[in-house]
């Protein structure tokens, strides 16, 4: 029988996201970012092809962000009201860091695109727990920007690539609170030949 390691479900079964509008400085030092990302690459990647990268956000650059997606916003739905596009404009300004998760696709003649994408999620999961190992609080977020050609383009993105998540990472406002957790056993069946 394995060794069990409880540290390491205590760690997965305490994970919470943290509102992105309750993050605020301090957020990760230099070095500090470096030991968590060497964590969220250690993920499962048929094939060892690497289909992420990441892009950090933070400073000055925010803001600038933000008020690029609030035009956008206002080109893409021209009936946003003064709300929406007031959100837009603060999407990026409460984190003081923002790691974005870039999926590198593409052809591949051995690895399904799915199977790729799915490491890229993988990694922003790890992303989650090395943050919140440092005592930090994340939460992954996409919303419209994510898929939107022309955010895509100001972030340098190359036509191969798209925008697994937005990382929000800072140091916690208030506790995040624990939500309803589905029950594993209800999603469970064994599989019998017929």
């Amino acid at each position: 029988m394995p060794s069990a390691s409880p540290d390491l479900l205590i760690a997965l079964d305490s994970r919470r996201s943290v509102p992105a509008k309750q993050l605020t400085a301090p957020g990760p030092d230099e070095s500090t970012l470096k030991r968590m990302l060497a964590s969220a690459v250690r993920v499962p990647d048929h094939g060892k092809r690497v289909p992420f990268r990441f892009l950090t956000i933070e400073g000055e650059a925010r803001h600038a962000l933000g008020e690029r997606v609030a035009a956008r916003g206002i080109e893409v739905f021209p009936d946003a009201g003064e709300a929406a596009v007031e959100k837009d404009r603060g999407r990026y300004s409460s984190a003081p860091l923002i790691v974005t998760v870039i999926a590198r696709l593409g052809p591949d003649e051995k690895i399904p695109e799915f199977e790729r994408v799915l490491t890229v999620g993988s990694v922003c999961f790890a992303l989650l727990q090395a943050a919140q190992a440092f005592g930090f609080g994340a939460v992954w977020l996409t919303g419209w920007p994510a898929y939107d050609e022309q955010v895509a383009r100001w972030l340098g993105l190359q036509a191969h690539e798209r925008i697994g998540g937005f990382i929000h990472i800072g140091t916690p406002k208030l506790d995040a609170p624990e939500r309803e957790r589905p029950d594993p056993l209800e999603l469970t069946q064994a599989w019998s030949p017929a």
